[in-house]
């Protein structure tokens, strides 16, 4: 099955490189994109130009498409189910929810000189990075990419209730599945509370699987093609 990677904030798709070749070796063929505005040097790229390109690779797949999306860009995996409902045999959500219609993509950093710079580790010291030694936070740190802010403050527009009917599954790094449940309970997750088919999985990891580990990442979405 093609498997569309949209990873998050600040990441291009060298994000998903020690996940590709475990995808491909259960199988399967990964297509890890580089959103337009995060590692294409389209500095003047705009929130639809990302679903534009999502949509685009959803389009390109043979058949329909396992999509992936990793912390933010959850929203892209979500808004592709939405505008494809028949082409996206599955959503995956990894360390991340759904952005509701009408809200902004992401409004946690405010942008500066037109653009959101990755912050440093200190917002996510805890939970989400201890997983993570320090040459690798350097690594990820020097990679990564400002995003613009004509894309962080765009606004999602979701149009077609058959996205509800789209198999979704939540992986679970840096919370257990038992949170995501009380948070959806708590109508925290609107979109998901609406979902007909929501399975939850949890993975030992921080807020970065696919950087500290791709392996067991690689098997919970070839695992979610329903393909043995």
């Amino acid at each position: 099955m093609d498997i569309v990677l949209i990873a998050g904030m600040w990441l291009d798709g060298s994000a998903w490189d020690a996940v590709v070749p475990e995808l491909e070796s259960l199988g399967h063929r990964p297509v890890a994109l580089t959103l337009p505005g995060q590692g294409d040097g389209n500095t003047a790229a705009a929130w639809a130009d990302q679903v534009a390109a999502v949509v685009a690779a959803v389009d390109a797949a043979d058949g329909p498409a396992l999509v992936v999306g990793h912390s933010a860009a959850c929203a892209l995996a979500w808004v592709a189910a939405d505008a494809r409902p028949e082409k996206v045999a599955r959503t995956v959500l990894i360390g991340g929810m759904p952005t509701p219609d009408g809200e902004k993509y992401f409004g946690y950093f405010e942008p500066a000189d037109g653009v959101v710079p990755f912050p440093g580790w200190e917002p996510f010291e805890g939970p989400d990075s201890d997983d993570m030694s320090e040459d690798l936070k350097a690594t990820v740190a020097a990679g990564a990419i400002a995003v613009p802010a004509a894309v962080t403050q765009g606004i999602v527009h979701l149009t077609d209730e058959r996205r509800y009917d789209v198999p979704v599954t939540l992986v679970c790094p840096e919370f257990t599945p038992a949170q995501a449940k009380e948070w959806l309970e708590a109508g925290d997750i609107p979109e998901l509370a609406k979902a007909t088919d929501l399975d939850y999985v949890d993975i030992d990891s921080g807020h970065w699987p696919m950087f500290t580990k791709p392996k067991e990442l690689a098997q919970i979405l070839a695992d979610c093609t329903g393909q043995k």
